[in-house]
């Protein structure tokens, strides 16, 4: 037998093609519904009659054809935002990641460092930006003052609560992405500034348009990697080191006794690789006998439960539990299953690591009952000192919460962007809307802190016992400011006395 066949090639994705209303609005609907029978916290910050008025307002707003990306920036991201959980988010579909990956994208022509209503440009894109120099002070965008133009942009941003924090961090890692999502593109962009004898200027400088080498063909670029993996000469061994690098590092100075440990993630290098570098950082540092701990959890955005546990077992004095109530909506992601992926693994979760108590709630109960105890073997008990900012979020929010009120510990730094009372987590699938393939991340249970009584307010981020923004001095000079001024106290051995959470201390 012959057999004969072909294949109906896939046609190539355009950024530009815009979708039906009608279909952008089954996707709107469809994600509504999920949304109301799965998010355990989507009534926590906004009450039920002010969300269904939002999802009413969105959905009237799609009146006519749009691109993936309009729907995304336009409908999604202020519902998303609306609903004040930072762990529900969207991305634009993997055809388009795949799309855009290593083209250039016109915007705005310079990166900056964004705090309150403070705006510093950090590096210039354009060659045509050149008016302004770099460290200068931004005082407006197209006639919008920073303030305002920050509190604009967070209407599409996530975060949980009313912990914006985070959102001047994301501004600005890349404040050219966000603005062009949410503003759009222009050619011509009017921005004030304060030059360096102090008067305030205003110039107009076109976008920057990236050029784009067409010398580079695909080829080109492999044989470009070739070179340079040849010039590579680290073994596996050195490689693997420096990758991990960027996940987590210990750094002893033997002369003031201190240990700098950076943690950047509780989910990269995970299971055996992270415990096992907890397991050795601590062993150093107890046969070292240092006195002061520094460990930095500003890049922490969180990630597995069990290890932000294991981390708070070295350090924290007494037993511990991780939540009050851990809650989910419903027991199983019927009958929205296919839209989800991983959805195997998602709803095994739910089914046997879940009971149903009498009122109807679904509980992850051991995460609510277990007590966690100390460790014994190489706790440490000297003098910790806790990084934290925006971007400290879900488990190492947690962490920082068991160890904040002990007598050893200070909490430095700026606030935390994951919530201080609690966060909706723990397991967060991603569905797939079926038209746009837009997705969306969705928490599935609704997680209380333990010991949450003694939190003075709600909504807001951990407040740190020390507040240590950023200075305008600082950010041009690139000066890591914080860890200088711990620093400062290990060596002076002069520490600030520990305050109630109401009456924070502001290191100057």
């Amino acid at each position: 037998m012959v057999m004969i066949g072909c294949r109906v090639n896939k046609p190539a994705y355009n950024p530009t093609h815009k979708f039906p209303a009608d279909s952008l609005r089954q996707d709107f609907q469809l994600l509504r519904q999920i949304l109301e029978s799965k998010h355990p916290g989507l009534y926590w910050y906004t009450p039920k009659d002010s969300m269904d008025r939002h999802f009413d307002s969105l959905y009237r707003r799609i009146s006519d054809s749009m691109t993936e990306q309009q729907f995304g920036w336009q409908i999604l991201g202020p519902l998303t935002s609306r609903i004040r959980c930072g762990h529900t988010s969207f991305s634009l579909s993997k055809n388009w990641s795949t799309y855009i990956r290593g083209k250039a994208v016109p915007g705005f022509p310079f990166h900056v460092k964004v705090w309150g209503d403070t705006m510093i440009v950090t590096r210039i894109l354009s060659k045509q930006a050149t008016p302004i120099p770099l460290g200068a002070q931004v005082t407006a965008i197209n006639d919008l003052s920073i303030d305002s133009l920050c509190r604009r942009m967070f209407l599409y941003l996530p975060t949980d609560g009313y912990a914006n924090n985070v959102q001047y961090t994301r501004l600005s890692t890349n404040f050219p992405y966000y603005h062009r999502n949410i503003f759009g593109l222009y050619r011509q962009y009017r921005v004030r500034y304060i030059d360096s004898a102090g008067v305030e200027k205003q110039v107009t400088i076109p976008w920057n348009l990236p050029q784009i080498d067409t010398t580079l063909t695909k080829q080109r670029l492999d044989s470009i990697k070739r070179a340079q993996k040849k010039l590579d000469t680290r073994t596996k061994k050195q490689k693997r080191r420096d990758a991990t690098k960027s996940y987590y590092q210990l750094a002893i100075d033997a002369r003031t006794q201190t240990a700098h440990l950076e943690l950047n993630t509780f989910s990269k290098g995970k299971g055996r690789k992270l415990r096992r570098f907890m397991r050795r950082s601590f062993r150093k540092i107890e046969q070292q006998n240092i006195k002061h701990l520094i460990l930095d959890l500003r890049s922490n955005g969180g990630g597995d439960v069990s290890m932000y546990v294991l981390l708070t077992r070295y350090l924290r004095h007494t037993p511990f539990r991780v939540a009050d109530t851990a809650v989910a909506r419903a027991k199983s992601l019927a009958p929205y299953g296919k839209h989800f992926q991983d959805r195997l693994m998602y709803s095994l979760g739910l089914r046997f690591l879940t009971h149903k108590k009498r009122s109807g709630a679904i509980h992850f109960g051991y995460w609510e009952r277990h007590t966690f105890q100390p460790k014994r073997k190489c706790h440490y008990n000297g003098k910790l000192f806790v990084l934290t900012n925006g971007p400290t979020f879900s488990a190492s929010t947690l962490f920082t919460h068991a160890v904040k009120d002990q007598a050893n510990t200070w909490v430095v730094g700026e606030e935390t962007g994951g919530g201080w009372y609690g966060n909706s987590g723990i397991m967060i699938p991603e569905i797939v809307l079926p038209t746009t393939k837009i997705q969306v991340r969705i928490p599935l249970f609704r997680l209380v802190q333990a010991e949450h009584e003694r939190i003075p307010f709600r909504g807001s981020g951990i407040v740190p016992d020390v507040y240590i923004p950023p200075t305008a001095e600082g950010v041009r000079n690139s000066a890591d400011r914080k860890l200088d001024i711990i620093r400062g106290w290990i060596r002076d051995q002069q520490f600030p006395v520990k305050k109630t959470p109401q009456n924070e201390l502001r290191a100057e």
